[in-house]
């Protein structure tokens, strides 16, 4: 037996075996309806029909999920991240102009594919990236993917910690000179101290939410943390000291030769296909056009945002440009301090969102017909939240690990697997008209990865 629901929320129909139903993936959990039978009552001789009481343990209703903006800030949020920062230094590697149309280019294209990933899972039937290519492409695909995307979030989730203790440390120091003459005070500007209570006191707890859409207010103030970065960016840089500018030889050339790397550190910068289905989920009355529109808002406001943030640093900085333009900066500058503070926070704001994808990988893999369990949520969460936590403590700089993981990982997310499932769930033949684009995409993001990849493994080697 069939249930039509004629609500937005339930996309889906209900299907009812042996007077049980399991509805999947509304607010993101499994619901379990059963039928009362001694509740079966007539609806009339005429009709010959029954009406069949359905007791609903658990749904989502219409005014649940988060509205249009919320979904946008959590996108945004997702989008702006540590990526931001290192775009001046994109621009470095690929040329002023080369690295504008690589910018514009590229943002078109994830929102491409965004939407498209969207649209296979409903060509699918199924509303996670793991199901989907589980679906498309069996067991490999299922094993792709989730490498894909636990390297992509995890190495995320290390990069964000690693940041925290790069940034709000300096930031104390400056504010307080003295501090570290202080027997107890003085553990805040040590980076590990700092590290672990931001990531246990700050990161952890939000991390262990179920729903998304919870972060959306955090999301909205670690927006806002980010105008701060790039409005001090662009009124700091052109009063730096003549002795920190870069030269100007070369400052208009059109390309540079470390054009593929550049691309694999704006890929890193503006993926979010690891929580598009999540954002959609989360969304209140997930339809398609709603979808549409938060993808359009949330990338075009995210390339104005990096657009603005590579020119101002690298205008200033050309040859000299760091992988972190704060670097670029004196570490006595007050503005450019401010800015240090909003990103570490910023940071320790967006790592629960890359946490909540870690997770989801483990969950689908690992316990796909298990139900929830609350003391299994709270120890993968712990063990993820805790290992990124270590590896920060480990190491100092995972700028090049960030580089490969937008080179590697963050080209497969994008431009790859998406037009791949498209073209496995579309019929016709791959060279037909409503085909080509996701082959021409698949084709770009293969090149992509793997010259990518290879070039940043090969500067590994010459350091």
């Amino acid at each position: 037996m069939s249930i039509s629901s004629h609500s937005e929320e339930l996309i889906e129909p209900l299907i009812i075996e042996d007077n049980h139903v399991s509805i999947k993936n509304i607010n993101n959990s499994n619901l379990s309806l059963s039928i009362l039978e001694e509740d079966v009552s007539s609806y009339g001789e005429d009709t010959g029909m029954l009406f069949e009481t359905i007791e609903i343990e658990e749904m989502k209703l219409p005014k649940d999920g988060g509205t249009l903006f919320e979904s946008c800030l959590l996108m945004a949020n997702s989008i702006i991240g540590a990526g931001i920062i290192g775009l001046p230094f994109s621009f470095r590697e690929a040329g002023i102009w080369m690295g504008i149309i690589l910018l514009i280019g590229l943002t078109i294209v994830v929102d491409w594919t965004i939407r498209l990933l969207v649209f296979n899972s409903k060509l699918s039937g199924r509303n996670s990236y793991q199901d989907m290519m589980h679906h498309c492409f069996g067991k490999s695909g299922l094993i792709a993917i989730s490498v894909f995307q636990f390297a992509f979030a995890f190495g995320g989730m290390s990069a964000f910690c690693v940041i925290i203790g790069d940034t709000i440390p300096h930031v104390v120091s400056s504010v307080f000179p003295d501090i570290a003459k202080f027997p107890v005070l003085g553990l805040l500007v040590e980076r590990n101290f700092v590290i672990i209570i931001c990531t246990v006191g700050v990161s952890y707890p939000l991390s262990l939410y179920r729903d998304i859409s919870k972060l959306a207010k955090v999301s909205g103030l670690a927006l806002v943390s980010m105008v701060i970065i790039v409005i001090s960016v662009i009124l700091e840089g052109p009063q730096v000291n003549l002795d920190l500018r870069g030269s100007d030889e070369g400052k208009w050339d059109f390309a540079h030769p470390e054009l593929f790397q550049s691309i694999g550190v704006i890929s890193f910068a503006f993926v979010c296909h690891h929580n598009s289905l999540l954002i959609f989920d989360s969304l209140r009355k997930p339809t398609l056009n709603r979808f549409a529109a938060v993808t359009h808002w949330s990338t075009g406001i995210s390339m104005l945002a990096c657009l603005l943030m590579a020119l101002s640093g690298y205008f200033v900085f050309t040859d000299k440009t760091a992988g972190n333009i704060l670097n670029n900066f004196p570490e006595n500058n007050f503005i450019i301090n401010i800015a240090r503070f909003c990103f570490g926070f910023n940071m320790f704001t967006t790592l629960p969102l890359e946490a909540f994808v870690c997770r989801e990988v483990i969950e689908n893999y690992y316990f796909n017909n298990a139900g929830f369990s609350q003391v299994r949520h709270v120890i993968v969460t712990t063990f993820l939240v805790g290992g990124a936590m270590v590896i920060s403590l480990l190491t100092t700089d995972l700028g090049l690990v960030l580089e490969l993981t937008g080179g590697f990982s963050a080209t497969a997310l994008a431009y790859i697997l998406p037009p791949a499932c498209f073209i496995q769930l579309s019929a016709g033949k791959w060279w037909t008209r409503k085909k080509l684009p996701a082959v021409v995409c698949m084709g770009f993001g293969i090149c992509v990865m793997f010259l990518s990849t290879f070039l940043s493994l090969k500067k590994v080697l010459k350091q």
